[in-house]
């Protein structure tokens, strides 16, 4: 009977352990942190943004305790791998080739590429019209694969390392116009640097998918994302982040 006893009060002890343990669990979110409005950091050095918000929301759900580790563009997949983070929300375009390196949750916003340059010049962005030009894009990116497979023979592409440099170039002259995503474009139209320049043309890719990347095989945490994002949309928090940054729905 003692010997039961104790049994019992050590499966209860486990439970009480793994249910602590779980309690305590904590996450670390990956982020650029150089792409406004969806990450990039503020006058006091936070991480902010869409993607922020977004990533912190589904971590309330989930009830964890995250932190965010910010990285290069360059290397933001590999260090996924490496496992300095567990969750990658950073505006991620899903693609083949991504989803042969990493894992895929839901998408969590839908995006269009398309081009802008100065309100003063008639740019027309077919492929014949845009011959000898100087185009700009972040490297590694959607927007860049797009434009090496579709107008690399006719265009000069400059690659960047971030959206932000992208537009500076712009601004000095350097390039003729940048291709990358929309929204991101949107925003920085609103800008004073950006007041002086205009989409143009209709968007190249329509149905850009971003979705919340993981390490392969780690399906217990993608499914808990995937679970957290459909409650933040039914609830009406992912409504209130998206209004905060536009004012239509990205979705």
């Amino acid at each position: 009977m003692q010997t039961y006893t104790k049994f019992l009060l050590a499966v209860a002890t486990t439970l009480v352990f793994s249910a602590n343990a779980m309690a305590d669990e904590k996450l670390k979110m990956g982020i650029e942190a150089a792409y406004p409005p969806f990450n990039n950091k503020d006058a006091s050095g936070q991480v902010v943004g869409f993607d922020k918000d977004i990533g912190d929301a589904l971590c309330a759900k989930m009830k964890v305790e995250c932190e965010v580790v910010t990285s290069d563009w360059d290397g933001i997949i590999p260090a996924l791998n490496a496992k300095k983070f567990d969750f990658l929300v950073s505006s991620l375009s899903i693609t083949e080739e991504r989803k042969q390196a990493v894992d895929f949750t839901d998408p969590y916003y839908s995006n269009k590429l398309q081009f802008i340059a100065p309100k003063n010049v008639d740019l027309k962005t077919d492929k014949a019209s845009l011959k000898g030009k100087i185009i700009g894009t972040q490297r590694a990116t959607l927007a860049g694969t797009w434009l090496e497979d579709n107008y690399g023979d006719d265009v000069t592409i400059k690659l960047y390392d971030t959206q932000e440099n992208a537009y500076l170039d712009l601004t000095s002259g350097r390039v003729d116009a940048i291709l990358a995503d929309k929204y991101a474009n949107y925003d920085w139209l609103k800008s004073d640097a950006g007041k002086n320049y205009e989409f143009k043309g209709e968007p190249v890719v329509s149905s850009d998918k971003i979705g919340i990347a993981v390490r392969k095989g780690q399906d217990e945490l993608r499914n808990k994302l995937n679970a957290a994002l459909k409650e933040i949309v039914s609830d009406g928090t992912y409504k209130k982040i998206n209004d905060k940054y536009f004012p239509f729905s990205i979705y």
